[in-house]
């Protein structure tokens, strides 16, 4: 399948969990203002990175190893046993800290013990988000993209419904909830779908821990955890630094802007995650990494502009449609988080060889030194111009990135 049928695959998966989406933050926003939604992001750096860490960070390797073994390969049963006691050792771990920690971390990220208990729940279920991740990383790499977009579309219509309800009904509790355990029920119907697979069954993932498997996949969770450190911590220290200068209402339409990138860049990554990972990961030669390259720019890029554009003209009725009035200082936030937004997309075109074809130093080095810079940026920038200051750092830290990841890749496929 192409990047242009998977595209539009995608996008219609896409489009449903973009709609399950407005309609939860309409609700987050019309019941928790824009300082709750400052709480929900600070929550979600917290989740992401435990996430990650409670995968091993091992779940882009083992789509690129699925995809580079090939469907029919005698190899997969050994990468899926090692994969799967990685993962489960590893969400154990992150969900016993949870649990011991739940006030301490309930305090910190939230700024009250009254949340203690989401965190309990959240490392009780970890587990089961943790195995249904891996088995959609499979998945991915099987090249399954059908199966993969329907039980994306099944998870957002859950999300939708069982989220909306938690927010309008308990408020932030409800919204934390709904965080916490809506992957987790999601696995039930991954495990249905998948019943009568032909190469993700149970036999496939009772073989010995396989040292050579487990060595490979060493070098994606270096990576994985990598991102998983940096960027979240970085929203937090910048949403922290945002809270505690300028107001936790400003720390809000921040987050609110950034929401709004998320859900339409949504439409790109997904057919990135889908499709490129695995479709870079099985070439081997340079002309054809360059001309699938050059697709994804011809294909992806217009529709990244166009959309972005859109968003600018649209943005009062977007804040006025996705949120409440009481969020309309956020529309100067636009300009620049849509300027970075376009850049950041072009650059990560570029920066998913890294993740292809392994390059774990140099992906390592660039996510910590623009990380950091990204924080960087926005103390200084922030100063001088108030809240906008951090679309400036945004878009800033993006155009470095893309010359980078530029110089790097040239140097790659030349």
């Amino acid at each position: 399948m192409n990047l242009v049928k998977t595209s539009i695959l995608s996008f219609i998966a896409t489009a449903i969990k973009m709609l399950s989406m407005l309609a939860i933050n309409k609700a987050v926003a019309l019941v928790i203002g824009p300082s709750g939604l400052a709480l929900i992001g600070q929550f979600q750096n917290f989740t992401q990175l435990s996430m990650t860490a409670a995968q091993g960070g091992i779940n882009a390797g083992v789509t690129k190893y699925t995809a580079e073994y090939g469907k029919g390969s005698q190899e997969l049963p050994a990468l899926f046993s090692t994969a799967a006691r990685i993962s489960l050792v590893c969400s154990v771990a992150v969900g016993v800290f949870s649990l011991t920690f739940s006030t301490s971390a309930s305090t910190y990220f939230l700024n009250t013990v009254d949340y203690a208990y989401v965190f309990v729940i959240f490392g009780v279920s970890l587990p089961l988000f943790v195995i249904n991740q891996l088995l959609l990383s499979i998945v991915n790499g099987l090249k399954e993209v059908r199966t993969y977009i329907n039980v994306s579309i099944i998870q957002s219509l859950y999300a939708l419904v069982f989220t909306t309800l938690l927010v309008l009904f308990f408020g932030l509790h409800g919204a934390l909830i709904a965080m916490v355990t809506n992957q987790s029920v999601v696995f039930l119907v991954v495990l249905w779908v998948l019943r009568k697979h032909l190469v993700i069954h149970w036999q496939a993932f009772t073989r010995p821990f396989v040292g050579a498997e487990g060595k490979k996949l060493l070098g994606y969770s270096v990576m994985a955890l990598t991102s998983a450190t940096m960027v979240p911590v970085s929203h937090l220290l910048i949403r922290n630094y945002i809270g505690e200068a300028l107001g936790w209402d400003q720390a809000g339409y921040w987050q609110a802007v950034w929401y709004i990138s998320t859900m339409y860049l949504m439409v790109v990554t997904t057919a990135l995650a889908i499709y490129y990972l695995p479709r870079l990961s099985e070439i081997t030669d340079n002309a054809e990494l360059r001309h699938e390259l050059f697709v994804g720019y011809k294909v992806i890029m217009p529709v990244v502009v166009i959309m972005a554009g859109l968003i600018y003209f649209l943005k009062d009725f977007i804040i006025w449609f996705l949120f409440t009035e009481e969020f309309m200082p956020m529309r100067k936030l636009f300009a620049w988080q849509l300027v970075g937004d376009v850049v950041k997309l072009a650059a990560w075109l570029l920066s998913y060889l890294m993740l292809a074809k392994a390059m774990i130093r140099t992906f390592v080095v660039t996510e910590v030194i623009f990380s950091v810079l990204f924080l960087g940026l926005s103390v200084f920038l922030i100063d001088l111009f108030g809240l906008v200051g951090v679309t400036y750092a945004f878009a800033i830290n993006y155009v470095i990135y893309f010359f980078v990841m530029a110089v790097l890749m040239i140097r790659r496929l030349y």
